[in-house]
């Protein structure tokens, strides 16, 4: 596996060697992984991130677009089943004018959404309040994962 240029102080490349980045880590393929979002906006907001260090899906190469697709799909059926949402929004943001707040290492978001899920809490507090903390998240998360692969 061709692992690509790891960027200094990516997140998603550390991930893969911090103790602190693979906590967050609920399931891994060969060319991808999921991986729990650090400041989620709902609880259960996964992306899904290819290993190697690229900027858009124009970079990938087909066996990784493939297995994207695939853990996004997965991603869906188990947030589905761990968290019963009313909706999931599924998005990637190439560019920081587009919303990407890591604009050069790929990644798809999966937020679960329910009606009413905003708050003016984000908008005012300029803080998130989630139901459950990452680590329990996680806890719910990978045994589904393991189950639905």
């Amino acid at each position: 596996m061709t692992r690509g240029r790891e960027a200094d102080g990516c997140v998603f490349c550390a991930a893969s060697s911090s103790d602190e980045g693979r906590a967050l880590v609920v399931h891994e393929g060969v060319l991808t992984y999921v991986i729990l979002n650090l400041y989620p906006y709902n609880v259960g907001h996964l992306m899904v991130v290819p290993r190697r260090h690229v900027a858009t899906l124009a970079l990938l190469e087909r066996d990784e677009l493939t297995e994207m697709a695939l853990q996004t799909q997965l991603s869906e059926r188990v947030i589905t089943e761990a968290f019963n949402p009313q909706g999931i929004n599924v998005g990637i943001n190439l560019g920081r004018p587009a919303g990407a707040g890591i604009v050069d290492h790929l990644h798809t978001h999966l937020v679960p959404r329910w009606n009413g899920d905003t708050n003016f809490m984000t908008v005012v507090g300029e803080v998130r309040v989630l139901p459950e903390e990452l680590p329990r998240t996680a806890e719910r998360l990978r045994p589904i994962f393991q189950r639905l692969r």
